[in-house]
């Protein structure tokens, strides 16, 4: 720890250094405390400029065009039908894990006695994780995911198979509703500690250029969307 503290300082020291700076004066520093207090935004896509209907789906368009799955439900108790569903769909074992999600722990799960729920932090063995996203970005087809015992970090890259579920009313246009909305909801200069963005599985096209799905995380990503017709 302390050789990174070290690095850091001497990298922040050069970059100094070369603009002839110390890092001390008050007209740099006004402006970044203006620039981080005021947010301002990035140019907006004219796609993503776009009514209630119609965003939610974009998100699906975008999020179908990078190779994940999604399926609607019109409530939140449809979810533990939709899991099994997907589960059977596949061949796969009827055994998941999920975080500590009150909405998701509070589904009627006794409806698929079939099903195996496990709760806490993915582990190797696991074959199939359930996460709840913090929202959907509708521009690209990105789900939005944050950290806590929740929603571990871990449910979203170890196993295969990954099933998010997000509601419709939490699809926002762009990035930057996104950040606003994370602003509103944990105050001031508070963030999560992690905020994982996701447009789709894992994949890689390092060697020869031909795509791979599942290189560093889930093969499968599959959408449980509520609420979005």
């Amino acid at each position: 720890m302390a050789d990174a503290v070290r690095n850091r300082a001497s990298v922040l020291g050069a970059i100094r250094r070369s603009l002839a700076v110390s890092g001390e004066e008050q007209d740099r520093r006004t402006a970044v405390d203006k620039r981080m207090a005021n947010h301002r935004r990035n140019l907006l896509p004219q796609r993503a400029q776009l009514p209630d209907q119609k965003r939610v789906q974009l998100f699906r368009d975008m999020l179908l065009s990078v190779d994940a799955s999604l399926v609607d439900v019109a409530r939140l108790e449809e979810v533990p039908d939709a899991v099994a569903a997907f589960l059977r769909s596949h061949n796969l074992e009827p055994r998941f894990r999920m975080g500590k999600d009150g909405y998701l722990r509070g589904l009627p799960w006794h409806r698929m006695p079939s099903l195996t729920r496990l709760e806490g932090p993915a582990e190797p063995t696991d074959e199939t994780t359930l996460s709840r996203a913090f929202g959907g970005v509708a521009e690209t087809g990105t789900l939005v995911l944050t950290s806590g015992p929740s929603n571990p970090v871990t449910l979203n890259f170890l196993p295969e198979n990954h099933i998010v579920v997000v509601e419709a009313d939490r699809i926002v246009a762009t990035y930057e509703d996104i950040w606003q909305r994370l602003r509103f909801l944990n105050g001031p200069g508070v963030m999560p500690r992690t905020v994982n963005m996701i447009t789709g599985p894992s994949r890689t096209a390092d060697i020869e250029q031909t795509l791979q799905l599942g290189a560093h995380g889930p093969r499968r990503l599959h959408v449980i969307l509520v609420g979005g017709r």
